[in-house]
């Protein structure tokens, strides 16, 4: 990614100031994306084929002021950050049901950022880590009233996180081995065209704030502050275009 593409990502952030190769710069911009970029599935709704390439991301998410789900929001989020000095991997994450079963391989892209210590970065699974994990700490990590951890099974990690009555659920399992986009093309044809994917379930778009998440599906409007849930229904097709515009700055194609 070129100087001026970097800089362009980063006004999108809103994040000003010197951007060092630094454990403190990486947090900065991973929440800083997670409050900026949303996650959302309506390319595929709206039949707008997603390419996986540095330009076509660019020019959605940066240019376009879009977000994107996993493959898309953390690849161009990779490329930001090499273009910054940092050393990161794309990884294959296996994303687990509510039974705690998981996917199959690259069923998720997530980051590992390689300084000092090794950091899990992932702006791109919805409501999730804030701030990135410590790769290679078996401990818990907790972030506000968030904990997480990070342990082997096998010859993969596994990322859980425990809710309020103390339970620990898998988010993903992943291995370390290094992939580039042509490796989660499979996978991300699947989502955008299988009935059997949650993404073309429903349309989703969700951000995170700061003192919550706001999310918008066709019929409702979610709002969380701390552990307060907000619940609007939206009775109409135009209420929905209006939450996107106003709350995401996201407008709709217009009908064919």
């Amino acid at each position: 990614m070129e100087l001026h593409a970097a800089s362009a990502y980063l006004h999108r952030l809103g994040v000003r100031g010197p951007v060092p190769p630094t454990a403190k710069t990486l947090h900065q911009l991973h929440e800083a994306h997670l409050l900026a970029v949303p996650f959302e599935n309506l390319s595929i709704h709206w039949q707008e084929p997603i390419v996986l390439s540095d330009d076509a991301l660019f020019e959605k998410i940066v240019v376009r002021r879009r977000g994107g789900f996993c493959y898309e929001l953390n690849g161009l989020f990779a490329a930001l950050l090499r273009s910054l000095g940092f050393n990161v991997t794309m990884l294959s994450a296996e994303v687990a049901d509510d039974r705690g079963e998981f996917g199959p391989p690259f069923d998720h892209l997530a980051l590992a950022v390689m300084l000092e210590d090794v950091w899990l970065a992932d702006v791109g699974f919805g409501d999730s880590f804030r701030e990135p994990l410590m790769l290679d700490y078996r401990g818990e990590q907790t972030q506000g009233d968030d904990v997480f951890r990070i342990h082997a099974l096998g010859e993969q990690l596994v990322v859980s996180r425990r809710n309020e009555r103390a339970d620990w659920r898998a988010q993903y399992r992943f291995t370390l081995a290094p992939h580039h986009y042509a490796d989660y093309e499979e996978m991300c044809r699947y989502h955008q065209t299988s009935p059997h994917s949650h993404f073309t379930q429903q349309r989703i778009c969700s951000r995170a704030t700061t003192d919550g998440r706001i999310s918008v599906t066709p019929r409702r409007l979610i709002r969380t502050r701390g552990r307060v849930r907000e619940e609007i229904e939206l009775a109409t097709e135009a209420e929905y275009t209006n939450a996107l515009r106003e709350l995401f700055g996201i407008i709709p194609p217009a009908p064919a």
